[in-house]
């Protein structure tokens, strides 16, 4: 039976809550090791998840060998282009969900989370034509991402080495949702907070004055979610090497 010391719990409990802690508020999210059991920082942060569609058909798969393949091919790629961020605060698995949070105090570094997702779009179609070679599934996604302001704490149990930081927010929750709402129903791969939309819609517009870039997205609303936006927008220079045959 496992013992545990409550008598010493409580010293501990009434430590943490008479212990003075500061919570900084800037519009930047430092590296972690800035952050300590006596400090919390407010700011603005930019969260992406990519959720597998029917993950449990896939996982069913009789063959593990080839399972377990396809989802080192897909998550191994997906993080490697999420993690190239010197604003990247945090990036890891999620059962059958890879995700990446980021601090993103300008508007330049959401359009900079906007240009990941789609090239994630792109990777997918490169990903599954190289599975059907091997006549393995194919494998659909929906990609989340949202931007609000997070309170981010360090947790967890001091002086153990068992802490993490805690995300308290709508970006990181919003970002989850969305992904699990995106490439369903007729819904685009992509879905886009709000607040995301509205940051890069500009520097889309700059970018391309050419072109109609909000008839690129279509607008949701539901009572969780509220408004937010989905798109199926591509990296269109990996697209046409995709499609003249993805030559070395």
């Amino acid at each position: 039976m496992s013992h545990y010391n409550y008598k010493e719990g409580k010293k501990r409990i009434q430590a943490i809550l008479n212990n003075k802690l500061s919570v900084h508020e800037q519009d930047s999210i430092p590296q972690e090791s800035q952050f300590t059991f006596e400090n919390a920082y407010h700011g603005w942060v930019t969260a992406i998840f990519v959720d597998i569609r029917d993950s449990t058909k896939l996982f069913s798969e009789g063959d593990k060998e080839k399972v377990s393949k396809i989802i080192r091919s897909f998550t191994s790629e997906i993080i490697e282009i999420l993690r190239e961020d010197d604003n990247l605060r945090e990036i890891g698995i999620r059962g059958d969900c890879v995700y990446a949070i980021y601090t993103t105090p300008y508007k330049n570094n959401i359009y900079s989370c906007f240009c990941k997702t789609s090239i994630i779009n792109t990777y997918m179609q490169m990903l599954n034509k190289l599975l059907a070679t091997k006549n393995y599934p194919q494998i659909n996604v929906g990609i989340g991402m949202a931007t609000d302001k997070e309170l981010v704490v360090k947790a967890g149990r001091k002086g153990t080495g068992i802490n993490n930081l805690v995300w308290i927010g709508d970006a990181v929750t919003k970002a989850s949702n969305l992904s699990s709402v995106a490439n369903k129903n007729t819904i685009n791969t992509i879905c886009y907070s709000y607040l995301s939309y509205t940051n890069i819609i500009d520097h889309l517009n700059q970018k391309f004055p050419d072109k109609n870039v909000r008839s690129w997205f279509t607008e949701h609303r539901s009572v969780d979610l509220k408004t937010y936006y989905s798109a199926s927008i591509v990296d269109t220079g990996f697209q046409q090497w995709i499609t003249n045959g993805m030559k070395d």
